[in-house]
């Protein structure tokens, strides 16, 4: 028996933020996790040779430094090391040619050329007040009002537009291919609404905050939750499968780090109707491939820029990007896939001996594909670095259906949990006005399929930690300076 006021299934980045928000406020707290180590996609490991730590899943992160949880001045982001590159991000198009994204916005609009002024009066508004725009982003649609009415409102709006409708602001092959590839982080085609809002908001924050690495590996932001919930009397319990409802002691709430399907085979029969009905209509992405590299050194991009940062987006021209996002949708695989390309030990010497580097990459695949992407890739990357396969020591490589087996969230190799598209982003996982209640009394999702949705930001976990406290009448709900109401 545990005798703990709430328990939590599951141990990633939202499960635990769930857990130190409830601990925090006087709740007592037991967090269980079926795989040996707790993390869920945010673990490193020694995937190929031994002194390489690859990140397992998560590995560049700004909305670690964006998010409200961990910003807080007592929340857990105070002892993860961080390392942040001069260069946020840059894209490759050929020989010495790479759109890249600093600090600044001026700087970077220098670089664009004809669309220099176009770009400074897109991202500049956002980035100036860039906290109010992370905060609405990741607050629950329609239930929190905006600190700053007219930038939220002007935000939103861009938010919807397709990728390759917001990408006719700019005449030159750099600009759109830039917005392009941070666009399809979305894993949505890019004439879908709301994929060039990701390209928005993830841009924004790479002038904001950065897209920065931790030191040692992103397992290191999981340590830091852990030993905060520990310290405050939870457990974290590793290796202990949670299948049903009854394999878990009586508590007074139980809050779920899974998807709605994992949801629908835990709650069992507890869980009825419309409920049950919409649950079990949730959709999911596309999956994806990775592939994990020991190097012996360095990858030989031609770009120089590319060499100075931990984040590549690899496709080419934006039109080359658009038509490979296309072929996912329509269920293919396509030749020359849109790759994002991490290489975190550019700036962080701990990830590999000394000369040696780790490198990752994915792209995306349809779901629960079984087909091993690895020599599409390397031939995307060998085109804008050549020689770059004379570097490989070792590799690994996980396909879509690999990813589930490791990661049940991550159905047919969704690492999103859950399509981004516009009606799951208002009403994600269903349509209901509190979207981290369930329908079954005391029970809650806390994970990546409830808003604001994937991402290392522990505002899953959060928002469902507060509706606990909410409904358990307690006194000391833990509040976040919020710029959004």
């Amino acid at each position: 028996m545990s005798g703990a006021d709430a328990v939590i299934v599951g141990s990633g980045p939202n499960g635990l933020a769930a857990a130190l928000t409830l601990a925090r406020a006087g709740i007592s707290v037991d967090v269980y996790e079926g795989a040996d180590t707790p993390g869920g996609g945010c673990r490193t490991e020694a995937l190929t040779l031994e002194g390489f730590h690859h990140d397992v899943c998560s590995s560049v992160h700004p909305l670690l430094v964006a998010s409200p949880f961990f910003r807080d001045k007592a929340g857990p982001a105070r002892s993860i090391p961080l390392c942040l590159p001069e260069i946020a991000l840059a894209h490759p198009l050929g020989g010495p040619r790479a759109a890249v994204v600093t600090g600044s916005v001026a700087a970077t609009a220098a670089h664009l050329g004809v669309d220099a002024r176009a770009y400074r009066r897109l991202f500049g508004p956002f980035v100036d007040a860039s906290d109010s725009v992370v905060d609405f982003a990741l607050a629950p649609p329609l239930r929190s009002l905006p600190g700053r009415p007219f930038v939220a409102s002007r935000f939103g709006a861009a938010s919807l537009l397709p990728a390759r409708v917001l990408a006719r602001r700019f005449q030159s092959e750099e600009a759109q291919a830039l917005l392009g590839g941070v666009a399809a982080h979305s894993m949505l085609p890019l004439t879908a609404p709301l994929s060039g809002g990701f390209g928005l908001l993830l841009t924004t924050l790479a002038h904001s905050v950065g897209w920065p690495v931790v030191e040692g590996g992103s397992a290191r932001i999981v340590d830091a939750l852990v030993s905060g919930i520990e310290m405050l009397g939870g457990r974290v319990i590793t290796g202990r499968s949670i299948r049903s409802l009854g394999d878990l002691p009586p508590a007074r709430a139980v809050l779920l780090d899974v998807t709605p399907r994992q949801l629908v085979g835990i709650a069992g029969s507890s869980l009825r109707g419309l409920s049950r009905w919409q649950m079990n209509r949730f959709r999911y992405g596309p999956g994806i491939c990775k592939v994990d590299w020991a190097l012996s050194g360095p990858v030989p991009w031609s770009a120089e820029a590319c060499r100075r940062t931990a984040t590549v987006h690899v496709g080419g021209r934006l039109d080359e990007i658009t038509r490979s996002e296309a072929e996912i949708a329509r269920g293919r695989h396509p030749d020359r896939p849109y790759c994002i390309v991490a290489q975190p030990s550019v700036v962080d010497g701990t990830r590999a001996p000394a000369g040696n580097h780790v490198l990752w990459s994915y792209c995306h695949t349809p779901a629960g594909s079984t087909v091993d992407m690895t020599s599409r890739i390397e031939a995307q990357i060998e085109r804008f670095a050549p020689g770059f396969r004379d570097l490989i020591l070792a590799r690994v490589t996980s396909t879509a259906a690999d990813f589930q087996r490791h990661n049940p969230n991550y159905v047919g190799g969704d690492i999103s949990s859950g399509a981004a598209t516009l009606w799951q982003t208002m009403f994600r996982p269903t349509v209901r006005w509190n979207p981290y209640r369930t329908g079954v009394k005391g029970v809650y999702l806390c994970g990546a399929s409830t808003p604001p949705g994937a991402g290392v930001h522990g505002m899953c976990g959060y928002w469902a930690a507060q509706t606990v406290l909410r409904d358990l009448g307690s006194g000391e709900r833990i509040g976040l300076r919020l710029r959004c109401g």
